[in-house]
């Protein structure tokens, strides 16, 4: 009888040991030289930005003003983002969600116009007429085997003719609902503001701490804890240097109080608290990630595929809906070009630039957030450094291929480590 028998177990079922602070940061380092970096190239972008257009402006770049204005400005795109990325999770693409977004508008537009029911109702009209337009890309693309590049640029072309037709062309359809206008143009009161930031610190604190505790109590291995704590104590800094922020008065006249977070950021929160649960704690999210990984294999593991590949579609043009309809609040309005131009692009640069690959069954909805606000920081930043239009092309381009290619760098850098 061998020692490792005699004492009840072998060495291969020895629990995980606790690493140091040192070797939980040289696992960290050795994970980023393999490929996996996840949103590390797009935060310090992010942080670059912040610091260079602070430097560059600093009256006027990170004033609390111009920071709520930047996080409304992301809110739109962020929601796209969201939507697009359980898309390109399984390695395809959805052309058509800017526009879809604008269709959605225009139907709750109308609805409240016509009708005139509660914000509530409409708001439901805009999400119903987004599923429907996921639904009918999804049968396309999995039931009939057209390839989502070609389904989607069809969409795309012919929601734009339903849009022009529901608004008319040179049209307009004023939103005056006051919960629709609020929720890019309103504040959260301060002190509700700092309850829901000591909520949302509480709440990551004990996923972090409660994820790393069960990986401890069942010897799985696991980062050092003072890894866990420092990075903790970063995102707990974060959340409260932005609410103390925006908690300032940044009304031009002081008679006024323009404080608080604006509501587009809690509606945010909201939904990457719930659609990271979906992807990353439920046998759904496992099938997703599973189905982008390898289709075949996933269906050989009775997965349904086409089911999958339907409800991303369905998921990502809801989404698209409701960035509509944040953009229709921003505005006030919406327009027969709403949803166009280069609303796809922004969406799509978003989660890649974020971290979210292109190639597939890599990626997480909070990658949409961090690229998301590296686009809008671009945007926002040329914009009172009184930049021409082209340059904020150029370099937003510029910055969607450096992600692009870090990430086939980084995955080509995964397979050769794997082997």
């Amino acid at each position: 009888m061998t020692r490792a028998t005699a004492s009840g177990g072998s060495a291969l079922a020895r629990p995980a040991p606790e690493p140091t602070f040192r070797e939980g940061v040289q696992a960290y380092v050795t994970r980023l030289r393999g490929g996996d970096i996840g949103s590390l190239p797009a935060i310090a972008g992010l942080v670059v930005l912040f610091v260079l257009f602070s430097a560059l402006r600093p009256d006027t770049f990170p004033t609390p003003g111009n920071i709520a204005n930047l996080l409304v400005q992301a809110s739109s795109i962020i929601v796209l983002a969201m939507g697009l990325t359980f898309v390109l999770l399984l390695g395809d693409i959805d052309l058509s969600a800017g526009v879809a977004g604008g269709a959605s508008a225009a139907v709750m537009a109308l609805v409240l116009r016509e009708s005139g029911v509660g914000w509530f109702l409409g708001l439901l009209a805009a999400l119903g007429t987004g599923l429907l337009l996921g639904t009918c890309i999804g049968l396309l693309v999995s039931r009939v085997g057209i390839p989502s590049f070609v389904v989607t640029l069809a969409f795309f072309l012919g929601v734009q003719g339903i849009t022009l037709r529901l608004i008319g062309e040179g049209g307009t359809i004023a939103v005056r609902d006051d919960v629709i206008v609020a929720i890019a143009n309103s504040n959260v009161p301060v002190w509700l503001g700092w309850v829901l930031t000591a909520v949302a610190a509480l709440g990551y604190a004990a996923v972090s701490l409660g994820r790393w505790a069960g990986q401890r109590r069942r010897g799985l291995t696991r980062d050092n804890v003072g890894v866990v704590l420092a990075r903790l104590v970063v995102v707990v800094a974060v959340l409260v240097a932005v609410t103390a922020v925006l908690s300032q008065n940044r009304a031009r006249v002081a008679s006024i109080q323009l404080a608080g977070i604006p509501y587009s950021v809690p509606l945010i929160a909201v939904l990457l608290v719930l659609l990271t649960l979906l992807l990353g704690r439920t046998r759904y999210g496992r099938h997703v990630y599973a189905v982008g990984g390898n289709p075949e294999a996933a269906r050989r593991a009775g997965i349904s595929v086409r089911g999958i590949r339907v409800s991303v579609f369905m998921i990502g043009s809801t989404l698209a809906a409701l960035a509509g309809v944040i953009d229709a609040s921003r505005l006030n309005s919406v327009a027969p070009g709403s949803g166009g131009a280069n609303t796809l692009l922004l969406g799509v640069g978003a989660a890649v630039i974020g971290g979210t690959s292109l190639f597939g069954g890599k990626g997480r909805v909070s990658n949409a957030v961090i690229g998301g606000l590296v686009i809008a920081a671009i945007a926002n930043g040329l914009g009172l450094l009184g930049q021409a239009q082209y340059v904020n092309y150029l370099v937003t381009g510029a910055v969607l291929l450096l992600a692009a290619t870090v990430d086939a760098i980084s995955r080509r850098r995964r397979a050769s480590s794997a082997v």
